[in-house]
């Protein structure tokens, strides 16, 4: 007998490589480079830019994994999928769903809290701390709305926050273009002669400064999880995300030449806004600094709040269609396509979290936790690649990139521990605590939550 149900609705694939580069660069340009500036030139002044292009490097051998199983496994499920197909183990893919979902309800908690407040400091009101957690709250369901309403509204709306949010960055290199030149780019706070001569410079110097602005380019793995709504995904995906990588570093790498070209690099470290010092000076003319930061602020946050919850709403479709996760988190919406029920859910989280206070806490182990996540991928590629089984993609990097993005992320995971011990900030000292707390959440999680015939391998 005939099957007569209705066909179940599915995600659609309206994604180009455009929309993916700038949903790649909205990620990682965000509000923490305005101050990231202040922080790198502390540590190698002039020559911070060094620390850019390392950071890029190693950012960029995660990244071509990212590009390369994107492309080969187009899978909402994204980092929890492609964990599951290598290493074939339920129990780590949950994990690593968990720890990337855990990732993206951090930051949008952290930043609609931080849109409330630079709303506050914008227009000087003085509400109670339960109205900012409501207003906050309020933040999030506009958010949800859109993510509601479809990918194709959702797109056009990062669109417009990307391009919003990297005008103040390029507004700072083209008042500061003027100044290029005036300085010694390798001067250093460890240079014993007067005027720099880049003497203090070291490897150890730089790889220290790499560890810092690794940190700008975290963001591109949330292109994983829509690759299922991408057109022909094995050239888009692939392309899209590298183009974003290569775009934010010569954004970076402008921003940060043109930041010690205007102001000397002691006087940035000692900044608690260090880009509108620069505009400052550069442009002494344009009085609305302030308000126009805040306006640019205000926009980077919500645009990295709206792709997290982009992200997270199709990180929960897919492990629930994997079997990782109950099945009524993989149901669609009829007609509008997105996986509404999970932006319910999510919606619900968030909500708890802005009320219960201590998000600080929790978004600074996050960063421990998806360089847990981006070695767990980079092996899985390993894996992946030496089966003669598996289908190939359009874009193939060689087995040692996968393998030093392996290295390179573990390496970031000692590092990270150790100047966490070191910390004086309470928030950092407790990080490593608090992401061994959301592994151990999520295995007692996994044991209650784990269906008895999980579908891992779908295609």
């Amino acid at each position: 007998m005939a099957d007569s149900s209705p066909p179940q609705p599915s995600l659609q694939q309206t994604l180009g490589p455009w929309q993916i580069m700038f949903y790649g660069l909205g990620s990682m340009l965000g509000a923490g480079i305005y101050a990231l500036i202040g922080k790198a030139a502390a540590g190698l002044g002039n020559a911070m830019w060094l620390a850019f292009i390392m950071a890029m490097v190693g950012a960029l051998l995660t990244g071509l994994t990212y590009a390369c199983v994107g492309g080969r496994y187009a899978k909402a499920g994204g980092a929890a999928y492609v964990t599951q197909r290598g290493l074939g183990k339920p129990l780590l893919s949950y994990i690593i769903g968990i720890a990337v979902m855990m990732s993206g309800l951090t930051s949008m908690a952290t930043g609609a809290q931080a849109i409330i407040g630079q709303i506050k400091e914008l227009i000087g009101w003085q509400p109670t701390d339960m109205l900012v957690k409501l207003c906050a709250i309020g933040v999030v369901s506009l958010v949800g709305c859109v993510i509601y309403r479809g990918l194709k509204e959702s797109m056009w709306l990062n669109i417009l926050c990307t391009v919003i949010e990297a005008s103040g960055l390029i507004f700072i290199i083209i008042i500061g273009v003027r100044f290029w030149g005036g300085v010694n780019y390798l001067e250093s706070p460890g240079d014993t002669v007067a005027g720099g001569t880049g003497s203090g410079i070291t490897m150890a110097l730089i790889m220290q400064g790499a560890v810092l602005t690794f940190y700008s380019f975290i963001g591109f793995e949330d292109i994983l999880n829509v690759s299922e709504e991408v057109k022909n995904p094995g050239r888009n995906v692939p392309l899209g995300l590298i183009g974003a990588m290569v775009l934010a570093t010569m954004i970076y790498l402008a921003v940060a030449i043109t930041a010690v070209s205007v102001v000397p690099w002691q006087q940035l470290a000692k900044s608690d806004a260090p880009l509108m010092e620069v505009a400052r000076r550069a442009a002494p003319w344009f009085t609305g600094i302030k308000p126009v930061y805040a306006f640019i602020t205000i926009f980077a946050i919500g645009n990295t709040a709206l792709l997290n919850y982009l992200m997270g709403s199709r990180l929960l479709y897919g492990m629930s269609r994997q079997g990782l996760l109950p099945a009524v988190l993989g149901k669609l919406h009829p007609t509008r396509h997105s996986p509404h029920v999970a932006v319910f859910v999510l919606f619900g989280i968030v909500s708890v979290l802005i009320l219960s206070g201590g998000v600080k806490q929790l978004a600074e182990s996050t960063v421990l936790l998806l360089l847990i996540v981006f070695t767990v991928v980079n092996i899985s590629l390993i894996i992946l690649k030496r089966r003669s089984d598996e289908p190939k993609g359009g874009f193939e990097p060689p087995t040692f990139v996968p393998v030093l993005g392996a290295l390179v992320c573990a390496s970031l995971i000692v590092v990270r521990v150790q100047s966490a011990i070191t910390s004086t900030d309470e928030a950092q000292r407790t990080a490593p605590l608090i992401a061994g707390a959301v592994v151990l959440i999520s295995v007692v999680l996994y044991f209650i939550l784990k269906p008895k015939n999980p579908v891992v391998q779908e295609d």
